[in-house]
């Protein structure tokens, strides 16, 4: 897949990714483009750990799913951390 069509599947999974998990998550679509593409690169990584399957074709499902459960895992971890910060 090319750094284009990378770019596309993180910004629409963080997009995606920002819609299922309400909250108060800021940054527009550059927040959503850069939660989508670290959530791909995690869920990537994750899917070749246990399942065998990477982020490797922009239309397989597989890699859609990947790029979302990425995201929203990043968006959890990331509103741990700024919870915990904002408390300080």
């Amino acid at each position: 897949m090319g750094i284009i069509a990378f770019l596309i599947l993180g910004l629409i999974a963080g997009a995606i990714a920002k819609a299922i998990l309400p909250g108060r998550q800021g940054g527009g679509w550059l927040g959503a483009l850069i939660c989508g593409v670290i959530g791909a690169i995690v869920g990537g990584w994750i899917g070749g750990a246990v399942f065998g399957e990477g982020v490797d074709a922009f239309f397989s499902l597989s890699s859609w799913l990947l790029a979302i459960l990425g995201s929203l895992i990043v968006l959890v971890v990331w509103g741990f951390i700024s919870r915990t910060l904002s408390k300080r």
